[in-house]
């Protein structure tokens, strides 16, 4: 079965009429889907989904504790050896959801390098993303590392620094909990 990684910049706090049709036709297809618990995009889209009632959904939680989990969901807490609660803190949650997904649908402020992380560990397993950008209001369907390159390129040095950055194996151990 499909399960869908949603995901986003914490800077936008609000989906758009376009992000929510694609969440309707996962949620038609009764595809299970996984989410982050940061503010932003993570909150968004766990509200979107309690208001829809949708049950099949898991909130992935890096350290010992949810920030949010509005629908009361399955929980799945990424252990992280980081004393900081940095940004590869939160990570290790974001990596653990790229292997455990099929699929991908990332809500891009067209800044977060968090996000464009997500759509390169996707990719990078063989797994599709759409990428919403939202500042253009237009969906990327990236497939392949091709797709990306030809994203990507519009800004060579945004593309060097993720590629760079997600080339680098993490000498921080994770395990799911």
């Amino acid at each position: 079965m499909t399960t869908v990684f949603i995901g986003g910049s914490r800077q936008l706090s609000r989906l758009s009429a376009e992000v929510c049709q694609r969440i309707d036709r996962i949620i038609e297809n009764k595809f299970p889907i996984i989410v982050g618990d940061a503010n932003g995009i993570d909150k968004a889209v766990q509200q979107y989904l309690l208001t829809k009632l949708y049950p099949l959904a898991e909130v992935f939680c890096s350290g010992g504790k949810c920030r949010n989990n509005l629908g009361d969901w399955p929980v799945r807490t990424i252990q992280t050896y980081s004393q900081r609660k940095d940004f590869n803190f939160y990570a290790a949650k974001d990596r653990q959801m790229a292997i455990d997904a099929s699929a991908g649908l990332m809500i891009w402020d067209g800044k977060s390098k968090g996000t464009l992380l997500n759509v390169v560990r996707l990719l990078r397993q063989q797994k599709s993303v759409e990428l919403y950008e939202a500042p253009a209001h237009r969906f990327w369907e990236l497939r392949n590392q091709n797709d990306w390159m030809q994203f990507a390129d519009r800004d060579p040095a945004l593309r060097i620094l993720i590629e760079r950055e997600e080339a680098v194996p993490s000498n921080k151990q994770t395990t799911a909990v």
